[in-house]
């Protein structure tokens, strides 16, 4: 590793650390609100980001499309479907087995429309996706209108919310999954070398031996299943996965071991400034799910007009 790139990480690290400081002790005036308020939204905002960043990453150089991630490929809106449906049936403590089976269910029919005809694309995936995303986007509007009593609930979904207040057993829970998701994630970097080929193209990686279908499989349930723990307790956020790939392989390149890492850990500084903003800018808490997308908007254009 050259001292340019060990000097970009340590300067990462350096606002990490400043960011985690800043978010626990502004305005906290007191032990009890750092520790039962700040930390786990804290621990949340991390989660988030470090989910987001890192399966956008994999989504990207999986199906070799700079513009894939959860939030285009259906899979957010699928697991925002299946917290809704908890919501108004009343089950708030089922909402991440909800949001898991919505994101699961979503990504399989996305999987499914995308092979229809006999082959595979990732452009039919990804249009796949899109189509499917909308199709979730109107039912969970349907289920708006009619459940206007759960409006304030759905629109926390809809539009990204880190503030979720736990109690003592989801807490608990919470912090369960947090370490399964941590696995997950782990068993995604492992995969690493095996997406590096794929990225050469389908045929190159079938002569060298990687199942490629098994590899997609693999990873969409995985990553299905990681967006749902995200999407049940913060909503949907769009564009972390987006921007935070293509920014850290412009700093360090394209190796997809170290592109996961320094995603996860980017774009969990990403989402924590974010929720910063989103806590401080206004009287009242602006929606995460707002501050990312003024953010990947302007990117969104920036890639489409001068990416060559």
């Amino acid at each position: 590793m050259t001292s340019k790139k060990i000097l970009k990480i340590a300067v990462l690290v350096i606002i990490a650390a400043a960011a985690v400081y800043i978010y626990l002790t502004y305005r906290a005036h007191n032990y009890f609100v750092i520790y039962h308020v700040r930390m786990p939204r804290l621990i949340l905002a991390l989660m988030c980001g470090l989910v987001l960043a890192g399966v956008g990453s994999v989504y990207q150089i999986l199906l070799n499309n700079p513009l894939a991630e959860p939030y285009i490929l259906g899979v957010s809106s699928g697991a925002a479907l299946g917290s809704v449906i908890s919501i108004v049936l009343g089950l708030f403590l089922l909402i991440p087995l909800f949001a898991f089976s919505g994101a699961l269910i979503t990504m399989l029919i996305v999987w499914y429309i995308a092979q229809m005809g006999g082959y595979y694309s990732g452009t039919k995936l990804l249009l796949s996706g899109i189509i499917i995303g909308m199709f979730c986007s109107s039912i969970i509007s349907l289920l708006m209108y009619l459940n206007q009593n759960e409006i304030g609930s759905i629109i926390n979904v809809l539009m990204g919310n880190i503030g979720h207040i736990f109690t003592a057993k989801e807490w608990l829970t919470f912090q369960i999954m947090s370490f399964i998701a941590l696995g997950l994630m782990t068993y995604l970097y492992l995969l690493s070398n095996q997406l590096n080929i794929c990225s050469s193209g389908d045929l190159i990686a079938t002569n060298v031996g990687v199942d490629v279908y098994k590899l997609r499989r693999n990873v969409f349930v995985v990553s299905s299943l990681l967006i749902g723990f995200i999407v049940s307790y913060a909503g949907i956020i769009g564009f972390v996965g987006l921007m935070v790939p293509h920014f850290v392989r412009r700093m360090f390149g394209n190796n997809q071991k170290k592109v996961f890492i320094l995603s996860a850990l980017s774009g969990a500084i990403l989402l924590l400034i974010c929720d910063f903003l989103a806590m401080h800018l206004a009287v009242i808490e602006i929606p995460i799910g707002v501050i990312t997308a003024f953010i990947g908007c302007p990117f969104f254009i920036y890639f489409f007009a001068y990416k060559k």
